[in-house]
């Protein structure tokens, strides 16, 4: 598989998201692994190779979203996705997504070191003045390295979304430009 390091860290590198087999693959099988659509209120969604293979060609067509492939730098593996999406251009916001698919990456930093990579970029390169994102109240983790990340809390849905027989809260987040501090991106020229 080739990946293209766009953005570079320390560990990790965010490449433009494609859609080889492989990637095609991998995906599919995250996107049916409950610990991973739980999280992401799409556990209800049944999705095929074909199903995934349409998204991802569609994807990879789509100049208006930034979607990356989040890859280990050492091992040049796959190991989650992160974007920015639905783009207001006169408010200059976008919203982020994220998911480590790769279980042996998990509650490891990788997630934390994408954003702040995705948020570098956002913030300095496509000029945005916020970015938001929402989650599930359930999903501590992900709540926890949000604000690790500079993200404040600005507000919650009850029981807005139904996953396994119950009703849990949603909650959105947001972390404005100047709220950003950091250099991240390590293979830049203009420092």
């Amino acid at each position: 598989m080739q990946y293209f390091k766009k953005l570079v860290g320390e560990r990790i590198y965010l490449s433009p998201k494609g859609s080889s087999e492989e990637e095609i693959e991998k995906f599919t099988e995250w996107m049916n692994d409950f610990q991973i659509t739980d999280y992401t209120s799409r556990s209800s969604l049944l999705i095929t190779l074909n199903g995934e293979r349409e998204y991802l060609e569609g994807e990879s067509k789509n100049t208006k979203n930034r979607n990356f492939n989040i890859v280990d730098l050492k091992e040049d593996k796959l190991i989650g996705t992160i974007g920015l999406e639905e783009f207001n251009w006169v408010d200059r916001s976008a919203v982020l997504g994220i998911f480590i698919g790769d279980k042996e990456y998990r509650s490891n930093g990788y997630g934390t070191e994408a954003i702040k990579l995705l948020l570098e970029y956002g913030f300095r390169y496509l000029n945005l003045h916020s970015i938001r994102l929402q989650l599930l109240a359930i999903n501590e983790r992900a709540h926890k390295c949000y604000l690790k990340c500079g993200f404040k809390d600005t507000g919650c849905e009850r029981e807005r979304v139904y996953i396994n027989g119950k009703y849990y809260d949603k909650l959105h987040m947001d972390i404005l430009e100047n709220e950003f501090e950091g250099d991240y991106i390590k293979n830049k020229n203009i420092k």
